[in-house]
C-alpha cells in the first residue's frame, strides 16, 4: 500500500459486493426412486423404475446475505418429493414422461418455495427435462 493511504476496512467492501439489490441463484440436488410406464410406447410401455435426480435452482435478491437458507430449500424440496418417492408416476399422471413429471414437480415446488425456480429432472443418466 502506498505511504499515506489508509487501509480500507474489509467489512464495508464485503457489504458493497453483496448488496441486497443483487439477484443471485442457488440450487440443490435431491433424488427419488419411482416407477412408471408410458402407455402405448414400444419400449417404455411396461412398468419399470428410475432413480430421478431433481435439481432445483431458485433466484432472488439477497436478504441478510442469502437468497434462501439451503436448509429451508432442502426441506421444501423434500416435502414435495416425499409424496412421489417409491411410488408409480402413473398414479399421478396420465402419461408420466420426464417432461410431464418435471412440469408436475415444478408446479408443486412453486407453491412451497415462493421464489422463481428452475427445475431439471433427470431420468437416469443422460436424459432430462427442464422448466
Amino acid at each position: 500500500m502506498p505511504p499515506g493511504r489508509p487501509a480500507l476496512p474489509v467489512k464495508p467492501l464485503l457489504r458493497l459486493c453483496y448488496s441486497s439489490a443483487q439477484v443471485m441463484k442457488i440450487g440443490i440436488i435431491d433424488y427419488i426412486d419411482c416407477a412408471h410406464s408410458l402407455p402405448g410406447h414400444p419400449k417404455c410401455g411396461t412398468p419399470h423404475g428410475h432413480t430421478y435426480r431433481v435439481e432445483c435452482v431458485v433466484e432472488g435478491a439477497l436478504q441478510d446475505g442469502m437468497v434462501m437458507d439451503f436448509a429451508d430449500l432442502k426441506k421444501a424440496i423434500q416435502r414435495v418429493l416425499m409424496d412421489y418417492d417409491h411410488k408409480s408416476w402413473n398414479d399421478f399422471l396420465e402419461y408420466p414422461s420426464v417432461e410431464n413429471i418435471c412440469d408436475l414437480l415444478h408446479r408443486e415446488l412453486r407453491k412451497v418455495i415462493g421464489l422463481p425456480c428452475t427445475l431439471r429432472v433427470w431420468e437416469g443418466d443422460g436424459k432430462w427435462a427442464e422448466i
